[in-house]
């Protein structure tokens, strides 16, 4: 069978409306539904289900079906939740995916405890699908939060720092964003009874996976649609997050344009009407090339690990992801 790239978006749209309607049901008839109520709002809000497809490719890979990791696809999705509405709570974020964010349209108390009961939750689902042989599955989901939580502490940390190098930031978003991608392709490899060599190259193309995607975010966050994207364009600026596109400027500036990028620091963020003179200073710096090129440089290193997949569906599948993920606008 030829894999197409219609064949391949195909595939993945069957399981990610399978996933939907999985998360759907999990809490169909819980109580109270005052926890309840706002946990279906947070699974149900229509994501793209990376981390679950993630999975589900992991274990095909090494020739296991997709439907005997479907709870652990589910434990890895509402765990990426979980991180979203804490994070959206620190970051102050009002919309998140074209909705107002859990602790807007419930209140803070309920959005805490909701991420809490998620995470419970995700543990739940993932003990369906490990066998007493996988104990070591239990350590990479956790070992997989710790990860997620050390990269937005030092996320956190980096807009009150004044100096940041952009081999920190790589190490921070390796930790906040890349290590989940890592755990969903660890994951999915062991259950999937994968050897060591197959789950190292799993392994690997999630993080360098995970690495491109997040750069590729930090690129829409100040050039892409804001009804695309989901999230309110120029966020990261306002807020004063030094993003690799914002790091690179500093290094590449002088005189007057550097000075406008320290304001940055030194206000902790800039004004929803100064968003337009920083995009045009980027592009006067070149650095939206540059980082476009570093989303290429890491999709390449995740596509040299895919090409080393023997089963040709998942294979054609992981290579389809990445390169539909670097030209994504939202």
């Amino acid at each position: 069978m030829e894999f197409t790239e219609k064949k391949c978006r195909a595939i993945y749209e069957r399981e990610r409306t399978n996933i939907e309607k999985k998360l759907k049901s999990l809490l169909i008839n819980k109580n109270p539904k005052s926890l309840y109520n706002p946990c279906s709002y947070i699974l149900e809000s229509k994501g793209k289900r990376l981390r679950a497809f993630l999975v589900l490719l992991s274990a095909k890979a090494v020739g296991a079906r997709y439907s005997s990791v479907h709870n652990a696809s589910l434990a890895v999705e509402i765990l990426h939740n979980f991180t979203l509405v804490h994070d959206d709570i620190m970051d102050n974020a009002n919309l998140r995916r074209g909705l107002p964010t859990v602790h807007i349209k419930y209140d803070l108390s309920t959005a805490i405890l909701s991420g809490d009961n998620l995470i419970a939750i995700a543990y739940q689902n993932l003990l369906k699908d490990t066998k007493e042989k996988h104990k070591d599955v239990l350590s990479i989901f956790t070992q997989g939060i710790i990860e997620v939580c050390e990269g937005q502490s030092l996320d956190k940390e980096f807009e009150t720092k004044s100096k940041v190098t952009i081999e920190e930031y790589l190490q921070m978003i390796s930790k906040k964003t890349a290590a989940l991608a890592e755990v969903c392709c660890s994951i999915g490899a062991i259950l999937g009874g994968g050897s060591k060599t197959e789950i190292s190259l799993l392994k690997n193309y999630g993080k360098n996976l995970g690495i491109a995607f997040q750069l590729q975010d930090d690129l829409l966050d100040v050039f892409g649609d804001e009804k695309e994207f989901g999230k309110i364009v120029g966020g990261d600026l306002r807020e004063g997050k030094k993003t690799y596109l914002f790091l690179k400027a500093l290094e590449l500036s002088n005189g007057k344009d550097r000075a406008m990028l320290n304001s940055v620091i030194k206000n902790n963020g800039v004004k929803k009407s100064e968003v337009a003179s920083y995009k045009k200073l980027y592009e006067k710096l070149k650095v939206i090339e540059i980082t476009a090129e570093q989303v290429e440089i890491y999709t390449k290193k995740a596509l040299n690990s895919a090409a080393k997949i023997k089963d040709e569906e998942a294979k054609a599948l992981l290579i389809w992801l990445a390169n539909s993920l670097t030209k994504r606008n939202k």
